[in-house]
């Protein structure tokens, strides 16, 4: 890989391939790449000087990047298989690699920590990338959002230890060789990938296997793998205790195996996030960080965008955003905000994401969207997928057994929200709702 001086993308505008390209540019290399729609995040890639471009057209690639000899091409599952310039490439005997095996090459002679799990990957690496910044660590974190500290999913201060999230999805985490892992939850998912449940358990044993000798993998307690266990007020190895809330910051003690640390101060609401902060403290303490300096990084961390977001915070109103797309996350940020608002009308905005998902987990999604106050639907994001007869959010609708309920497009959406009389007002999922964020705030900032 250190041969090719041109690094071409495939899809570069998504998050985790985003992160890839800042680190190439940062390593010195020409990069370029294709997306299908603009975006955020493939303008703040542009503005590094890289060229993008948004037609499937092998002439719209740059001359340089055609040199099989000098140019490694980078693509993610995504994308599907008939897309011409993958084709092209494979071709014309290009190295062409996924995303998650380029990762693999990166981290493979490092010190690496790797976040695997179905929920909290992205919170949890940005709080360890964080704390070892912080700490002063000769590291590189990559992040599957963006971070609040840095405005990048990309922390670069070194190359000698990385930080990665270890992505299940495609099976993508079994490249990875970590010295020091952790698993948040094993919850199914990606069953269009896996089939069942089990398969995916399967998966991420697998992926234990993984480990260099003599390394080191946190488990969340309760889950049926093996390793230095971590939980919130439990008998774990690690576990979060002295647990209390002020001005909306938790405050707590850490149990280590070899003594008490007092004190920590973190900013981000939900039980979930606190849990996310304690595994990212334990293997911090395991790799020899000092108390003193992860407690002022850990106080300091803002988190990351689109993970309880808030975008507008008032005596009045509330906005909130958060990237929750599977039953389980849409429970946390539901027990998140009500710890927050215990007395306060909840309006939920959800966009369903991929036509499989929905059809997996149908009556979980009804079930944890029910318990907010009022409900608006959205019609299903299908990202790389095709519909599925019968599967659309008029039918997930008729699950969920809340009748404050109602389905939107998103020319009336603005419409909808102002009709209700919510004080906290949530936007809700993994598609392109992130993209309809800026409009509503501005919209309800002029009425507020």
């Amino acid at each position: 890989m250190n041969s090719k001086e041109n690094i071409y993308f495939i899809g570069i505008g998504g998050i985790g391939m985003s992160a890839l390209a800042r680190y190439f540019v940062a390593n010195g290399n020409k990069v370029a790449g294709y997306d299908k729609t603009p975006t955020d995040i493939t303008k703040a890639l542009e503005d590094l000087g890289i060229a993008i471009h948004f037609k499937d057209d092998v002439n719209a690639i740059p001359t340089v990047f055609k040199n099989p000899s000098s140019t490694l091409v980078i693509y993610t599952p995504a994308i599907p298989k008939s897309h011409s310039e993958y084709n092209y490439f494979l071709e014309n005997n290009f190295e062409v690699k996924k995303r998650s095996e380029v990762l693999g090459d990166i981290t493979e002679n490092t010190f690496c920590f790797a976040v695997a799990g179905t929920h909290g990957k992205t919170t949890t690496t940005s709080i360890l990338g964080h704390l070892l910044n912080e700490c002063r660590v000769d590291m590189t974190a990559f992040l599957g959002g963006i971070s609040e500290n840095y405005n990048s999913n990309l922390i670069i201060n070194g190359t000698e230890v990385t930080a990665v999230e270890a992505d299940e999805f495609d099976r993508s985490f079994l490249t990875l060789s970590p010295d020091y892992a952790c698993i948040t939850s094993m919850d199914a998912d990606h069953l269009d990938i896996y089939g069942d449940a089990s398969e995916l358990t399967k998966s991420f044993e697998d992926f234990t296997k993984k480990m260099k000798p003599n390394g080191k993998l946190f488990i969340k307690n309760g889950l049926p793998i093996k390793g230095i266990t971590y939980g919130i007020e439990d008998d774990s190895d690690y576990t979060a205790k002295n647990i209390r809330i002020e001005n909306g910051t938790y405050i707590f003690d850490v149990k280590t195996p070899e003594a008490i640390l007092e004190d920590f101060r973190f900013n981000l609401p939900g039980r979930h996030n606190l849990s996310n902060a304690l595994v990212a403290l334990a293997m911090s303490v395991e790799y020899g960080l000092p108390r003193p300096q992860l407690a002022k990084a850990l106080a300091s961390y803002k988190g990351v965008k689109r993970r309880f977001t808030y975008q507008i915070k008032t005596d009045d109103l509330v906005f909130i955003d958060d990237y929750a797309h599977h039953p389980e996350e849409i429970n946390a940020v539901h027990q998140a905000v009500r710890e927050m608002y215990p007395d306060e009308k909840i309006l939920a905005v959800f966009q369903p994401h991929l036509f499989s998902r929905t059809k997996d987990f149908a009556d979980e999604f009804a079930e944890a969207l029910s318990q907010f106050d009022e409900i608006v639907l959205l019609d299903i994001y299908p990202a790389r997928e095709l519909p599925i007869e019968g599967v659309n959010s008029s039918w997930l609708m008729e699950k969920i057994s809340n009748p404050n309920k109602v389905l939107s497009g998103k020319t009336e959406l603005i419409k909808t929200i102002k009709a209700s009389s919510a004080k906290v007002i949530l936007t809700i999922g993994a598609g392109d709702i992130g993209e309809e964020v800026k409009t509503i705030k501005k919209a309800l900032s002029i009425a507020s």
